[in-house]
């Protein structure tokens, strides 16, 4: 069979994979039933639901006509490297790594990282819309996970 949209197709792809891999997953928990769910419960309706959006896109990809087929173009690395390195850099920042003597810097400075690599990825960055929502997401984040939800997060109240 012909793939007449590549994107399309691999899109549907890596939604249809995460999917059986979150459904995957979620059979190592308790799934319940629909009155009284487990923790596995979530992972699965979510696993199945992604599982089903891709195998849609990838039979929309495999029939429906398109002009130019829609090829997939090179890989973007520069986005790609930021987005990994801004989703390790909060990880890092968030919770140290005690085992090479990296301390926790808690969750405003895991945020303002994370915004500000991420912000690197795409487009010319303009630095000052960046800052003003790094310091936003970090006071939103702070007040609703640390002070209104009680979290005990790294650096945060108590945490």
């Amino acid at each position: 069979m012909h793939i007449k949209s590549q994107k399309d197709f691999f899109a549907g792809l890596i939604y249809a994979a995460t999917g059986v891999g979150f459904a995957g997953a979620a059979t190592n928990y308790a799934i319940g039933d629909g009155a009284r769910i487990g923790p596995g419960y979530f992972p699965l309706a979510l696993g199945v639901a992604l599982t089903v959006i891709g195998g849609i896109a990838m039979f929309r990809a495999l029939v429906m006509e398109t002009l130019d087929g829609q090829p997939i173009g090179p890989w973007a690395w520069r986005p790609l490297i930021l987005i990994v390195a801004a989703s390790l850099a909060f990880g890092v920042l968030l919770a140290g790594l005690p085992s090479l003597g990296v301390p926790a810097l808690g969750l405003a400075a895991a945020i303002c990282a994370l915004v500000i690599l991420a912000a690197l990825a795409g487009p010319p960055v303009r630095w000052i819309e960046m800052l003003v929502l790094a310091a936003l997401l970090a006071a939103v984040g702070w007040v609703v996970l640390a002070w209104w939800l009680k979290l005990p997060l790294p650096g945060a109240a108590g945490g």
